[in-house]
C-alpha cells in the first residue's frame, strides 16, 4: 500500500505547555494559516485519555488545511485519532511495533541524532528522520548535544530518506540546514512562544521556500 505524500517544510511540534497560556487550537490554527506543512501533538505528560481529547481539538483544523496530523510517540492515542501518523524517539516504541499495527498507510518518523542513533532506524520502515537537536533547546528535557547543521549534513550523506532538522531552530537557521539536506525544519517555541504564531509560520515557510529555490537554482 502506497505511504501518504507529506511535505517537511515547516513542521509544528507543540503540546498546551508550549502555548504561553493559549489554547492549543488557537496557536495550532494560528500556525496552520501562517503555513505549517505538518503538525505533531506532543504531550509527554498527558495520559492517552487526555492526548486523545487535545487532537480532538486540533484534528479538524489540520483536516481543514490538508495538513497531516502526528502524535508523538503514542500508538494508542494515533489509532484511536485515526491521526496520519506518529513520531518515535530513540527510547520509544519500536518501529517493528508499530507498522504491523499502524499500517503502511500512514507516516513513521523516527528521531536520529547521529550515525550511531541512525544504525538502529529500520529505514525501509520509516518515512522520514528528525535529526538533531540542532542547536540547545529546553523544549525537550532529554534531548542530546546539539549537532549543528554538520551534524545534519552528516545523516544526510548516509540517508535517503526525507530529513526535518530540530532543536532550537530560529529563522537565521533555515537556510544553512536546507543546504545541509534537510526538506525542512520542525520547530516548538519559534511559532508557540511567539506573540503572532501566524506570523511566525508566514516568516519560517517563506524562508525554506526561498532556501529551497536557491538549491533548485543552484543545480
Amino acid at each position: 500500500m502506497k505511504r501518504p505524500v507529506f511535505d517537511l517544510a515547516l513542521y509544528f511540534v507543540v503540546g498546551p505547555a508550549d502555548c504561553g497560556g493559549r489554547a492549543i487550537e488557537d496557536v495550532v490554527g494560528a500556525a496552520l494559516e501562517g503555513g505549517v506543512t505538518l503538525v505533531q501533538l506532543r504531550d509527554k505528560k498527558a495520559d492517552d485519555a487526555a492526548l486523545v481529547d487535545l487532537g480532538r481539538k486540533i484534528q479538524p483544523l489540520c483536516r481543514a488545511a490538508g495538513v497531516p496530523l502526528i502524535i508523538n510517540d503514542r500508538l494508542e492515542p494515533a489509532l484511536l485519532l485515526e491521526a496520519e501518523g506518529i513520531h518515535v524517539g530513540q527510547e520509544d516504541l519500536a518501529v517493528a511495533q508499530i507498522r504491523p499495527r499502524l499500517g503502511y498507510d500512514r507516516i513513521v518518523g523516527v528521531s536520529a541524532g547521529s550515525l550511531e542513533e541512525l544504525s538502529r532506524v529500520a529505514q525501509d520502515q520509516v518515512d522520514y528522520l528528525g535529526v538533531g537537536p540542532v542547536n540547545s533547546t529546553l523544549s525537550k528535557s532529554d534531548a542530546g548535544a546539539a549537532i549543528g547543521s554538520q551534524g545534519v549534513a552528516i545523516i544526510r550523506e548516509n540517508s535517503s530518506l526525507p530529513i526535518v532538522a530540530i532543536g532550537g531552530i530560529k529563522l537565521p537557521d533555515v537556510a544553512p540546514l536546507i543546504s545541509a539536506g534537510a526538506q525542512g525544519v520542525a520547530v516548538v517555541s519559534a511559532i508557540a512562544a511567539a506573540p503572532d504564531p501566524k506570523e511566525a509560520a508566514q516568516r519560517l515557510r517563506n524562508a525554506v521556500e526561498e532556501a529551497r529555490s536557491g538549491l533548485k537554482g543552484q543545480a
